[in-house]
């Protein structure tokens, strides 16, 4: 399987666009590009039954955050805070650098 760029990095604001967590909106915790999948704080919580081990002795029923699909998160522009796409530009200094595309700032600081 191919790895995908995704639109999206670690510690960015997202909101969700579809789902059962539609319009929610959290900080990316972890980013699977293989998986094509994130994990954003707060959102898709399930609930793991698991076995008592050294770290938890009590064991019992723990709540996570699971994987959302990227292709359901839309990135929140730190300048208009409103969810948009983005699109890649190349600045004078050869680097590379996402912007908005709804009121052409560059998002990455």
């Amino acid at each position: 399987m191919a790895i995908i760029k995704l639109h999206v990095k670690k510690d960015d604001m997202v909101k969700v666009i579809s789902g059962k967590e539609k319009g929610k909106t959290g900080k990316v915790l972890r980013v699977f590009p293989a998986k094509g999948r994130i994990v954003v704080e707060g959102l898709n919580v399930i609930k793991r039954h698991t076995r008592p081990t050294q770290l938890n002795p009590e064991g019992g029923i723990v709540e996570k955050e699971a994987a959302i699909s990227i292709s359901n998160i839309m990135l929140i522009c730190s300048s208009c805070n409103e969810a948009a796409r983005t699109g890649i530009r190349s600045l004078e200094d050869g680097s590379r650098v996402r912007y908005c595309k709804k009121c052409n700032e560059i998002v990455d600081k």
